[in-house]
C-alpha cells in the first residue's frame, strides 16, 4: 500500500478539514455502490484506512515518525487493514451516506454497525522495569455498559421489540425517481425506527429505553515488554456499549513511563553513570551495577579513563516485537575528592612526583559514545 498521504492526494502538512474533504472526494468516486469496477472497491478500503489513520491527532503523529509500524504496520499494535463493512461504516459514520443516492443495491449495511458505542480513553502508568518484563494489567473503567434489566434491547422485561412497520424491518426507505438520465433509487433511514428496523412499545424502566446504563468494571490489559511512551494499545469492543445491542467501541490505553533515575533511556539502550575514585579508575576491577533485571558485574579495566562507555550486551530493554535487547552502556565518570586530611595530601604529593607529565587529552564522551554505538 502507498503512503497514506499519497493515497488522500494531501500533504503531509494538510489540516484536518483537509483530510476529510480529500477523503469525501475519493470515497464518493470509489464508494462499491457507484463504481461497480473490479479494482473500485480495494481502493476504497485503502483510502478509508488512510483517513482512519489521519483524521486521528495521535495516530497520525505515531504515522508521521514511524511510518505504518507505529499505527500497527509493525510492534504488535492493533490496527489492521479494514474490511469492507468497516470501511463502509466509517464513511457512513462521518458522511451519512450519499446525499440521497446512497444504494442501488441491496441496504442496511450500516444498520446495527452505524450505533457503536463511544471509545473509551485511560492511561496506564509503567515503570522501567515493567517495560522492561511485560506487565499485565487490571484497568477499571467508568463508561456506558450493557442494561441488566433488559440485557441491552431497550425493551422493558416480559416484552421484546417488534418490528418496524414503515420500513417493514429493513431500517430503509426507498423512494424511486426519473430523470433524463433514466431512474434513480434514493434511500433514506426509516423516520419511524431511525434506521433500526425495530420499535420499542414499552421501553425498560431501568435504560428507559436505550439499552445502556452507566456502570464500572475493571479490564484486564496485557502490555508487550519494550513500550516507549508515544505507544498505545486498542482493546476492540471493549469501550463503552452501543444503544440497543449495539456493538461496542473501543478500549485505547496510553501508557505513561514513569522516569527511572538510575537510567537515562535512548530507544533500546540504556545509559548508567558510574562513579570511580581516582584508585578505582586506575587500579580497575569489577563493580556491581543495576539493571533492569537486576544486578550485573561490569569489569573496569586498569587505567580507565574519564568519559569511557563500557558495554554490558543485551541488558537494556526489549525491542519491541522481537526477540532482541538493547544494551546497558555504562558511562565511567572518575569522582576527585574535594578535601583531602593530612595522610591523603601526604600520598597524593608522593603520587604526583611519580606520575610525570599528562598525556594529550584523549577523545571526548560523545566520541567514545559514538564508537560504543558502533556508529
Amino acid at each position: 500500500m502507498s503512503d497514506y498521504y499519497v493515497l488522500l492526494g494531501c500533504a503531509r502538512t494538510a489540516s484536518e478539514t483537509e483530510i476529510k474533504k480529500a477523503y469525501r472526494k475519493l470515497a464518493m468516486e470509489y464508494h462499491p455502490d457507484r463504481n461497480s469496477a473490479p479494482e473500485a472497491e480495494g481502493r476504497f478500503k485503502e483510502i478509508t484506512e488512510a483517513y482512519e489513520v489521519l483524521r486521528d491527532p495521535q495516530k497520525r503523529a505515531a504515522y508521521d515518525r514511524y511510518g505504518k509500524a507505529g499505527v500497527g504496520g509493525g510492534g504488535g499494535f492493533d490496527f489492521h487493514h479494514v474490511d469492507l463493512g468497516e470501511a463502509l461504516n466509517i464513511f457512513m459514520r462521518d458522511f451519512g451516506g450519499m446525499g440521497g443516492f446512497e444504494s442501488i443495491f441491496g441496504g442496511g449495511r450500516s444498520r446495527g454497525d452505524q450505533r457503536k458505542g463511544q471509545d473509551v480513553k485511560v492511561t496506564v502508568r509503567l515503570t522501567l522495569t515493567e517495560v522492561a518484563l511485560g506487565v499485565k494489567k487490571n484497568v477499571k473503567i467508568k463508561s456506558l455498559e450493557r442494561c441488566g434489566g433488559c440485557q441491552g434491547s431497550g425493551a422493558k422485561a416480559g416484552t421484546k421489540p417488534t418490528t418496524c412497520t414503515g420500513c417493514g424491518g429493513s431500517g430503509e426507505v426507498r423512494r424511486a425517481a426519473r430523470s433524463m438520465f433514466g431512474q434513480f433509487i434514493s434511500v433514506a433511514a426509516c423516520p419511524t425506527c431511525n434506521g433500526e428496523g425495530t420499535v420499542i412499545p414499552e421501553p425498560c424502566e431501568v435504560c428507559r429505553g436505550e439499552g445502556r446504563a452507566r456502570g464500572e468494571r475493571t479490564v484486564p490489559v496485557e502490555v508487550p515488554a519494550g513500550v516507549s511512551g508515544n505507544n498505545y494499545l486498542t482493546l476492540r469492543g471493549q469501550g463503552a456499549a452501543g444503544p440497543r445491542g449495539g456493538p461496542s467501541g473501543d478500549l485505547l490505553v496510553m501508557l505513561d513511563i514513569k522516569d527511572d533515575e538510575r537510567f537515562e533511556r535512548q530507544g533500546d539502550d540504556l545509559i548508567y553513570d558510574l562513579s570511580l575514585s581516582f584508585s578505582q579508575a586506575a587500579l580497575g576491577g569489577a563493580h556491581e551495577v543495576p539493571t533492569p533485571y537486576g544486578e550485573e558485574t561490569v569489569k573496569v579495566p586498569s587505567g580507565t579513563q574519564p568519559e569511557t562507555v563500557l558495554r554490558l550486551r543485551n541488558k537494556g530493554l526489549p525491542v519491541l516485537g522481537q526477540d532482541g535487547k538493547g544494551d546497558l552502556l555504562v558511562r565511567v565518570h572518575v569522582w576527585t575528592p574535594e578535601q583531602l586530611n593530612e595522610e591523603q595530601e601526604r600520598l597524593f604529593h608522593e603520587l604526583a612526583k611519580l606520575e610525570g607529565e599528562a598525556p594529550k587529552r584523549s577523545p571526548g564522551f560523545w566520541s567514545k559514545l559514538k564508537e560504543a554505538l558502533g556508529a
